[in-house]
């Protein structure tokens, strides 16, 4: 059986050497090889996630907070939201860890975020605060929930997440593009009952994301994922506290006085 041993299978390509007493040039190739192996690379842990968790989200919330103050205005926005999604697919498709590019989509969402927040506080005052405060507690609640094992993260359940975040987002698809052609679209975000139920909807589906993103960081770290990967558990936790806390804003908007 072939050695695995690198020193005893250095051997010329094509060439086979048999068991026995080592010769002189053997013994000196022996002797020339490094004696000690490469440092093994270090394994994730909650603490990485954590800490790379609050690195981008306080990016994010530091760039929604200077978009807000500076009042930027809808280009800014719409450069955000643009350059925020590329950046996600590009992270997403190709499973980056690279952190300038998921602290890249925290600053350009941030922006995004901060301009949206400061349109709906200008129209509903306090809204802004009620939303942050709805989406920590779905977050604590949700955290909660898989701690206890109150919900289970099985393949069936993932399967069912991601099939009803995508039809989610196929809606919002064909809404804004009926949105061109009949006014409110397909009735999904114009603040009817049928609105009210969809935006439920999103913010239970994000919910149940949050679920899959709690799941992937302890699968990640009971398999030794190396300890770059806690920069893609910290950008898929962030995506998904920005998808619960715009889809509260708008739930509450619908039952928010502009006066």
């Amino acid at each position: 059986m072939e050695s695995k041993n690198p020193v005893f299978s250095r051997q010329a390509p094509g060439r086979q050497q048999a068991w026995g007493t080592p010769t002189p040039e053997q013994l000196r190739g022996m002797y020339d090889a490094p004696s000690y192996a490469p440092p093994a690379q270090r394994r994730m842990t909650i603490d990485d996630v954590v800490v790379r968790g609050f690195i981008t989200l306080g990016t994010l919330v530091v760039s929604a907070a200077l978009a807000w103050a500076l009042n930027f205005g809808t280009g800014a926005l719409i450069a955000g939201v643009l350059v925020g999604l590329v950046l996600a697919l590009i992270v997403s498709f190709k499973q980056s860890t690279n952190p300038v590019l998921i602290l890249g989509y925290a600053v350009s969402y941030g922006v995004a975020i901060g301009v949206i927040s400061h349109m709906y506080n200008n129209l509903y005052n306090g809204i802004v605060l009620q939303a942050v405060v709805g989406t920590a507690l779905a977050f604590g609640s949700m955290l909660t929930v898989y701690a206890l094992r109150i919900v289970r993260v099985t393949p069936k359940f993932t399967k069912f997440v991601v099939a009803a975040g995508l039809g989610l987002m196929g809606l919002i698809l064909v809404n804004l593009l009926a949105s061109f052609f009949i006014t409110d679209g397909i009735g999904i975000r114009s603040g009817g009952p049928l609105a009210y139920v969809f935006s439920i909807a999103a913010i239970l589906v994000g919910c149940f994301f949050l679920l899959l993103d709690f799941d992937a960081v302890e699968q990640g770290v009971k398999s030794g994922a190396p300890e770059k990967y806690s920069w893609l558990m910290a950008f898929g936790l962030t995506v998904t506290l920005v998808w619960i806390y715009l889809e509260i804003l708008r739930f509450l908007s619908y039952f928010t006085s502009n006066d």
